[in-house]
């Protein structure tokens, strides 16, 4: 499977989950979601298996984004099913992934996983896509 082809399927992994619930760690759809948790779900659904630690560093400036999750590569964020890490505050990054008309993310203030339209609102920090190798 191509590059752009295991992007297409973690972008609509992610789509499957829009209306999930919020939930701060959460990791299952059915139970909810946070921002990283969406992430690794889309991944996982669309065939990257993925390890994250649950004490990430979402609200402090410790994050490093040089970072690279296993499998996955520094890329500029640009296709369906990159996985994005953007900073919505000073001192806060959230994390969405890429879809075709714009990003899905769980959204803490509507409690939910949403798709939203558009470039994001947020700049991007780092960006990361499946490797050819991974």
């Amino acid at each position: 499977m191509s590059v752009a082809e295991a992007g297409e399927r973690i972008a609509a992994a992610a789509r499957t989950l829009v209306g999930a619930r919020f939930r701060l760690h959460g990791r299952d759809p059915a139970l909810g979601l946070d921002c990283v948790g969406v992430a690794v779900a889309a991944l996982r659904d669309g065939g990257v298996d993925v390890a994250v630690r649950d004490d990430y560093p979402l609200r402090t400036a410790r994050w490093r984004a040089g970072d690279v999750p296993d499998g996955l590569v520094r890329c500029s964020g640009d296709r369906p099913g990159d996985v994005l890490l953007l900073r919505v505050a000073a001192t806060q990054v959230h994390v969405a992934v890429r879809t075709v008309g714009g990003i899905v993310h769980a959204d803490a203030g509507l409690r939910r996983v949403v798709e939203r339209p558009g470039v994001p609102e947020w700049p991007i920090v780092a960006a990361w896509r499946v490797s050819e190798h991974g």
